[in-house]
């Protein structure tokens, strides 16, 4: 049998169509998923791998795409770093003990052990057998995104101390990102180890800054966690807010860049270079409109991209929780189905 579509693309190996998987393919937009929430708090379903791996399981087989990405969350990673994290209803992750000082160093904790995180490796394992033969990806926050969450103390829109923190100490902050790197990459060359196939790097709120600070406060972490990864898997590194960043993000590393809705898809390629495959970039508020529109919508992304080898199809970001599962099914049927009306 010939490798997953999803493998071939990512290798930039001519195929017969796009590859297409969704960011958040298993969440609120889904009644199934609803139902399994009911029961169960956000924080404890990533803690039980059949549970996450049933929850994935039924988002492909209802949707029809190409790949798993593990249900998990970024930020249990922070929890044996040392780290209080909880999830409130309504207002998303909590750190109770966020990070702010130099002195705030002593009590953050390289993951050099990664069994605390057992719960995800066997999500590797449970969602692989259940989905097989469909390649499955693991996944990490990068390290500026976990930083983020770990001094502001959950989201933000500003990213006031962050930057603060950033700007101030920059001492500090080079040896905290080093450690949330080095944590990121033994965690997910624990995923590899455990059956993922690919791994995705997100960095959700690396949009907040400009490119001159990404390359001198970013940058060089994000290279380190690259350099640690198991070389036998594809990595994408994903980020969002600033295409302005697309050149930079070529420069971590990885074999494909995903790409939000902010630019065109054969724009962003041309700034990534064409030696890297690349992924995106659906607006996800398209999946909210009439059918033909996200018909249209979609081909315009295939027909820019065209028979270039190298392209996954993904959102700009992850699926809505107000969006009709049968507009998901109708977008993976126009990737799917693209070469025919071509």
């Amino acid at each position: 049998m010939s490798d997953p579509l999803l493998l071939q693309a990512l290798r930039r190996e001519k195929v017969d169509r796009p590859p297409i998987w969704l960011m958040r393919q298993a969440g609120r937009y889904m009644a199934e998923y609803r139902a399994v929430r009911e029961g169960v708090s956000f924080l404890e379903l990533c803690k039980r791998p059949r549970l996450c791996a049933e929850v994935m399981q039924t988002a492909v087989e209802r949707i029809g795409v190409d790949a798993a990405i593990i249900f998990s969350d970024l930020l249990p990673i922070l929890e044996p770093i040392g780290f209080d994290l909880s999830f409130s209803a309504g207002d998303g992750p909590v750190i109770a003990n966020p990070f702010r000082e130099k002195n705030d160093l002593a009590r953050v904790k390289e993951l050099v052990d990664v069994s605390p995180l057992d719960f995800v490796y066997k999500t590797v394992e449970e969602t692989r057998r259940a989905v097989s033969p469909l390649p499955v990806i693991g996944f990490a926050g990068a390290p500026f995104t976990l930083a983020g969450y770990a001094i502001e103390g959950g989201t933000s829109r500003q990213f006031l101390k962050t930057k603060a923190l950033m700007y101030n100490q920059p001492d500090v902050w080079q040896e905290l990102l080093s450690r949330l790197a080095r944590s990121s990459a033994r965690y997910l060359n624990a995923q590899i180890a455990s059956g993922a196939q690919v791994v995705q790097i997100f960095d959700s709120w690396v949009g907040s800054l400009g490119v001159d600070d990404f390359r001198r406060f970013v940058l060089p972490a994000l290279q380190e966690l690259r350099a640690m990864l198991d070389p036998s898997v594809p990595v994408i590194y994903f980020g969002t807010g600033n295409p302005a960043l697309l050149p930079a993000f070529a420069e971590v590393g990885t074999d494909c860049v995903g790409v939000d809705w902010r630019i065109p898809i054969d724009r962003a390629w041309e700034l990534v270079g064409k030696d890297r495959a690349i992924q995106g970039n659906l607006d996800p508020v398209v999946l909210l409109a009439s059918q033909d529109v996200i018909r249209a919508e979609a081909t315009r992304i295939l027909d820019a991209v065209g028979d270039q080898p190298g392209f996954v199809f993904n959102l700009g970001h992850g699926i809505l929780k107000e969006t009709p599962v049968e507009n998901v099914v109708c977008l993976v049927d126009v990737v799917k189905n693209w070469r025919k009306s071509a």
